[in-house]
């Protein structure tokens, strides 16, 4: 069993970076498709981001593409989320999640294929 947990939100201001992180323990990192999503108040879970097993395959969302961008280290076992030009929309609680998925380059997007989540890291974007 892997537990994650996130680091690096906070409150910036409309346009701005942040870089959000993911430490995982326990298990390696290596063994794990991972995905990062976010939840505003009053509104569902959603997709963000997500990264194959092995690195090499990505895919987000048309709200974020080109703004965000994932990436991982396996030594490190972490996986990063860079965030730029961001907006007040993009104001959530971000979740990071790992799914245990044998084939290396399959990229999940979806929420309910997750087994292990982190607690999640605000991000608040000013107007």
């Amino acid at each position: 069993q892997v537990q994650l947990v996130e680091s690096g939100g906070g409150l910036v201001q409309a346009g701005g970076s942040l870089r959000l992180s993911c430490a995982a323990s326990g298990r390696t990192l290596s063994s794990y498709a991972m995905g990062w999503f976010r939840q505003a108040p009053g509104k569902e879970r959603e997709f963000v981001a997500a990264i194959s097993r092995n690195g090499g395959f990505t895919r987000y969302p048309v709200s974020v593409k080109g703004r965000f961008t994932i990436s991982r280290d396996n030594a490190k076992n972490t996986v990063y989320l860079q965030m730029n030009s961001l907006k007040p929309e993009d104001t959530a609680v971000y979740y990071c999640a790992a799914d245990p998925i044998v084939n290396t380059i399959v990229v999940v997007t979806n929420p309910a294929a997750y087994d292990y989540w982190g607690q999640g890291t605000q991000v608040t974007v000013s107007s």
